[in-house]
C-alpha cells in the first residue's frame, strides 16, 4: 500500500484535452499518482466530489514592486492574492521596483526578497533599457525568465523606453542567448503627440485618454517589432494586447514563421470604455480599455486558440495615486491578479461557452511551454509539481473589498458577481489558500 502526503479524491481533473474524474496522490510536493480509487494512505485526504481541479495558474505578468516600492504592493501580499485566485506561479516584472531589475545586483535584491516573502513559486523578468545592454548576458545567467522592454514611455523615470536601435541591438543579444523579449507595444510618437494634443485642447476626460492611445498605436508598434524580430531571429512576446486586430496581426506573423506569442489580460476580456467612465482611474491602464466589440473579438480569438497567454498585468499603487487626479495624471495600472480565474470563468465559460480546456490552455499550459517550465508545471501529470486549484464551478459570490489580499484593497472587479469559486489552492503540495479558513478569518 502506497503512502502519500495528500490524496485528493473524486475530483474532475481538467486538462487541455478533456475532463476526467480521478484521484490524485501527492508526495514530496509532486504528483505521484493519478488513478481511479487510489489505494493508499495519506496524512490528509481531500474530498473533491463534484469539484473541478485545474492546474495552478501561471501569471506571466505582475508588478509586485519590491524592493523600493513595497508600499504600492509587496511580494507577500501579492503572492497571497494570487494564491486566493488559484495561481501557483508568477513572473514578476522588472518595474516598478526601485532599482528596477536591469542589473545583476538589482536581480539579487529582488530574488532575496521573493525567496523570503512569496508563498508560491516565481520567476523574475529582467529589464532591457538603453543603459543596460551590456548587463543582459549576466542577467540571463542569473536566470531571468526573459527580458522586458517598453516601446513607449513606461511612466517610471528609472525605466526608460527603448528606441529602435536599442531594441534591435538588444534583440540580437537576446537571440544569441536563446532567451525571449517581451514588449509593451505602443508607439511612443503616436501616444505622446496625441496626449499632448488632448491636454493642450482641454480634452481631459476618459474617452479623450482612450483616444490618445488608439489601437492603431499598438498596431504600428507591433508591426515594427515583428520586423525586428524576424531580422534578428529573436523570440518575441507581445504583452497586454487590447484588441483582436492586434492579435490577428500577430497570428499572420506566426504564419510567416516568426517566433512570436501574444498575451491579453482579464480586463480587456471583461471591461469596456463605459466601465472606465463609471469607475474612473481605478480602471485606467495602458493600452486603455476598448469598446465592447473589441472584448467580443478577443474572446473569439481565445476560443480559436490564437491568444496564447492570459496574464493579469497586475499593476497596483496606493489609492491616492488614483483618487483626486485628472485621468491623464492618475497612475495607470489595474489591480486584478486575484480575479483572473474568476473573470475567465464568468466571462468565458459561463457567458460565452468557452471550454475549460481552452481557459487552462491560455492560463496554464501555454505559459509553461513558452517559458520552458512545462517539465514541472502547467498541467496535471505524474511527476509534475503538485500545483492545483480546486474550484466549485457553480458557486456564485460577489467580490468584496474585504476579500482582497492586496496591500491596497481596491479593484475594478469589486461589486461584481462571479460564478466559479476557488476553494483550495495547492502549491508544491502545500495548501496556500483555503477558502473556508479565509472566510472564518474574515468573520473573526
Amino acid at each position: 500500500m502506497s503512502v502519500y502526503d495528500k490524496i485528493i479524491r473524486n475530483g474532475l481533473i481538467v486538462s487541455d484535452d478533456g475532463i476526467r474524474k480521478s484521484d490524485i496522490g501527492i508526495r514530496d510536493g509532486t504528483i505521484a499518482e493519478i488513478a481511479d480509487g487510489i489505494v493508499g494512505t495519506a496524512a490528509e485526504e481531500i474530498n473533491a466530489e463534484g469539484l473541478h481541479i485545474l492546474p495552478g495558474l501561471i501569471d506571466s505578468h505582475v508588478h509586485f514592486n519590491e524592493p523600493g516600492r513595497g508600499e504600492w504592493e509587496g511580494l507577500e501580499t501579492g503572492s497571497q492574492s494570487l494564491a486566493a485566485g488559484g495561481v501557483t506561479t508568477f513572473f514578476d516584472m522588472p518595474l516598478n521596483s526601485t532599482p528596477p531589475t536591469t542589473t545583476p545586483a538589482a536581480f539579487d535584491l529582488k530574488k532575496n526578497a521573493a525567496d523570503r516573502k512569496s508563498i508560491i513559486d516565481y520567476r523574475l523578468w529582467g529589464g532591457m533599457v538603453p543603459e543596460n545592454l551590456d548587463e543582459l548576458e549576466e542577467l540571463h545567467k542569473r536566470g531571468v525568465i526573459g527580458f522586458k522592454a517598453f516601446m513607449s514611455n513606461s511612466g517610471i523615470e528609472d525605466f526608460g523606453y527603448s528606441e529602435d536601435v536599442t531594441l534591435f541591438q538588444g534583440m540580437q543579444q537576446i537571440a544569441r542567448m536563446g532567451s525571449i523579449l517581451a514588449v509593451h507595444a505602443e508607439s511612443n510618437l503616436i501616444t505622446q503627440q496625441l496626449s499632448d494634443h488632448m491636454k493642450q485642447n482641454g480634452r481631459l476626460n476618459v474617452r479623450d485618454y482612450c483616444d490618445s492611445r488608439p489601437v492603431l498605436s499598438e498596431m504600428e508598434a507591433v508591426s515594427r517589432i515583428l520586423a525586428y524580430a524576424e531580422a534578428a531571429k529573436c523570440r518575441l512576446h507581445i504583452v497586454h494586447a487590447s484588441s483582436g486586430e492586434v492579435v490577428s496581426l500577430i497570428s499572420d506573423a506566426k504564419k510567416r514563421g516568426i517566433d512570436v506569442t501574444v498575451e491579453t489580460c482579464p480586463h480587456y476580456l471583461s471591461l469596456t470604455v463605459s466601465d472606465f467612465e463609471e469607475l474612473g482611474p481605478i480602471a485606467k491602464c495602458a493600452p486603455p480599455l476598448r469598446e465592447q466589440e473589441h472584448v467580443n473579438a478577443l474572446w473569439n480569438l481565445v476560443k480559436l486558440g490564437e491568444v496564447d497567454i492570459i496574464g493579469s498585468d497586475h499593476s497596483p499603487s496606493p489609492l491616492h495615486f488614483k483618487k483626486g487626479k485628472g485621468i491623464f495624471e492618475a497612475w495607470g495600472g489595474i489591480s486584478g491578479a486575484q480575479s483572473t480565474l474568476n473573470v475567465l470563468l464568468e466571462e468565458g465559460y459561463w457567458k460565452r461557452d468557452v471550454p475549460l480546456e481552452k481557459i487552462i490552455q491560455a492560463a496554464c499550459v501555454n505559459p509553461a511551454k513558452r517559458f520552458g517550465l512545462d517539465k514541472t508545471k502547467g498541467s496535471i501529470s505524474i511527476g509534475k509539481d503538485a500545483d492545483l486549484a480546486i474550484i466549485d464551478l457553480k458557486q456564485s459570490f460577489t467580490l468584496k473589498e474585504s476579500d482582497l489580499r492586496y496591500r491596497h484593497k481596491y479593484s475594478p472587479y469589486v461589486g461584481r458577481t462571479f460564478r466559479g469559486k476557488v476553494l483550495l489552492t495547492i502549491s508544491n503540495g502545500n495548501i496556500v489558500f483555503d477558502e473556508k479558513k479565509a472566510a472564518n478569518e474574515a468573520l473573526s
